[in-house]
């Protein structure tokens, strides 16, 4: 038998007449981990759909050698019986059903006339489970009471009951935090000692280069190189330069020509409790100011209460009994709706960007202009969709959308380019105060760079930015100013020149010893 499990060759893919994949080929070979790397729409997920059988065959040229058989797939289930499962980035869980509902959710285990062995489930769930570490979760709670993390290893655990040989995972760690994509990689590492194969697609850099014995970079389509562990050069600068095909020797821009001006925007006293117990509080008297043409970050670990202290501010997004003061540009505002907030030119941009900042069915134009229709593009009710047209076609080459037009619908976007829409949704507002709330999750380097170089271009032009990340290098490669959030209150407040990954450990733990 081959030591390849899996070999697709001359791989050429188009959408509308253009080329999202031209002539890509791929080697994998069997029980190895093979990540696959490129920038926002360089094809990879395109790749891992022909292969599962999303693109059917005869939507694409070229030919998939599985197990050293030519395979022609119609659909998903017919990858599956092969033994080739794809989890995608947006996990496909039912949140109401239970844990081993979800395992068997397609794949039941049924008696001879067709009726669900309801004791064999949970059994063969309760296995499948303890396969990836999960073996002492309980298989009948809703699967939606569990955290991102357990369900992310609950899909994995879905795969291994379809009897999995090639495990692709698209994007698997980009919403978990670094003790549960820690969890996760280690849980591929244990796959791979049973014999599972597995290819990876991630643009967390630093996870590829632990966890694979070989990376096949892919840029615009084609396929640029493959590098193997001990034997090419596996450093993340190495897999950047591949990926962009030149050298990002500085990966935050430098912000240069800002003049930092008075303070525009500031909180004071700010509590809120959770939406469902008012009696649990989540904010804790937080005051903050933000400076015209200051760029501030707020750090802290997940679950701190940095997204819900965002969205409390805008327009009571989050929570209830909440109090304190909101001043933009020295006037107190009272921001009781989303409407009010962008009234008022406040803007945020969510963490989840497929549930909270685009319509993803309709096209790259109406998801621009929505948030700033009934202010900038619309009078009496009545909408100028030449306008319309003009700021959106700007803003599409202003921050290098890559779509074909302005009408191409916004789902079929790479998540880089889907992150820039809703950027340009909320800079077409033209707020004052814009608070970013993981501005780069699950984007590529160089897309990431672009959205460095937009922030930049903000704090130039007076505004007031606001900078939430889970990524500690990021806080301090874009942000002037840090405030350390813990527990929903503000755990310490840091200069540029102070900032570093061990002096914001430092503030949290000096905040929980506080509370003891």
């Amino acid at each position: 038998m081959s030591d390849y499990i899996l070999e697709m060759n001359h791989i050429t893919k188009e959408f509308s007449g253009v080329k999202a994949l031209d002539d890509v080929n791929l080697k994998v070979k069997r029980g190895e981990i093979h990540a696959l790397c490129g920038e926002n729409g360089a094809g990879k997920s395109t790749l891992m759909n022909v292969l599962s059988g999303v693109y059917t065959y005869g939507s694409y040229s070229g030919d998939i050698v599985y197990n050293g058989e030519i395979c022609k797939f119609h659909s998903i289930r017919e990858s599956e019986a092969k033994g080739i499962v794809i989890i995608h980035q947006e996990l496909a869980l039912s949140p109401n059903l239970s844990v081993a509902e979800n395992v068997f959710l397609g794949n039941e285990q049924t008696s001879v006339k067709g009726v669900i062995n309801w004791t064999e489930t949970r059994k063969k769930a309760q296995e499948m489970l303890e396969r990836v570490g999960l073996g002492h979760e309980d298989v009948n709670v809703p699967i939606g009471t569990l955290g991102v993390g357990k369900q992310q290893l609950i899909e994995i655990a879905k795969a291994m009951a379809k009897k999995v040989e090639l495990l692709i995972l698209d994007e698997p760690t980009a919403a978990l935090n670094d003790e549960e994509s820690k969890q996760l990689l280690e849980i591929m590492l244990e796959l791979k000692k049973q014999g599972i194969t597995c290819i990876i697609i991630s643009h967390k850099l630093n996870e590829i280069s632990y966890v694979s014995d070989a990376i096949t970079v892919i840029r615009d389509g084609h396929t640029i190189e493959t590098l193997e562990k001990g034997k090419d050069d596996f450093s993340e600068d190495r897999i950047i330069k591949g990926m962009v095909g030149r050298e990002l020797t500085n990966r935050y821009p430098l912000r240069e020509g800002v003049k930092i001006g008075d303070t525009i925007f500031e909180v004071q006293n700010w509590n809120a409790y959770h939406p469902d117990d008012e009696n649990r509080q989540i904010i804790k008297n937080v005051n903050l100011k933000v400076k015209a043409g200051e760029v501030v970050g707020l750090a802290g670990l997940m679950g701190a209460g940095r997204t819900e202290l965002a969205m409390s501010i805008f327009g009571r997004s989050y929570g209830q009994k909440i109090s304190g003061t909101v001043k933009i540009n020295g006037k107190e505002v009272h921001l009781k709706s989303v409407r009010d907030a962008i009234d008022n030119r406040l803007a945020y941009v969510s963490e989840d960007r497929k549930t909270y900042g685009l319509v993803l069915i309709d096209d790259i134009k109406r998801n621009m202009t929505m948030a700033a229709l009934r202010n900038f593009f619309s009078k009496k009710g009545v909408v100028n969709g030449n306008d319309e047209i003009v700021s959106a076609e700007e803003y599409k080459k202003r921050i290098n959308i890559k779509a074909n037009s302005i009408e191409q619908t916004v789902g079929s976007l790479s998540g880089g380019n889907q992150q820039k829409v809703v950027l340009a949704k909320w800079m077409l507002t033209q707020p004052d105060v814009l608070i970013l709330d993981e501005p780069t999750r699950g984007i590529d380097v160089g897309a990431k760079y672009e959205i460095y170089c937009v922030i930049n271009e903000l704090a130039k032009a007076g505004k007031a930015v606001i900078v939430i990340s889970s990524e500690m290098q990021e806080i301090i490669g874009t942000c002037d100013r840090v405030y350390v959030i813990n527990e929903g209150a503000i755990a310490g407040e840091l200069s540029k020149e102070e900032v570093t990954q061990e002096r914001i450990m430092q503030c949290i733990m000096a905040h929980n010893r506080k509370g003891e």
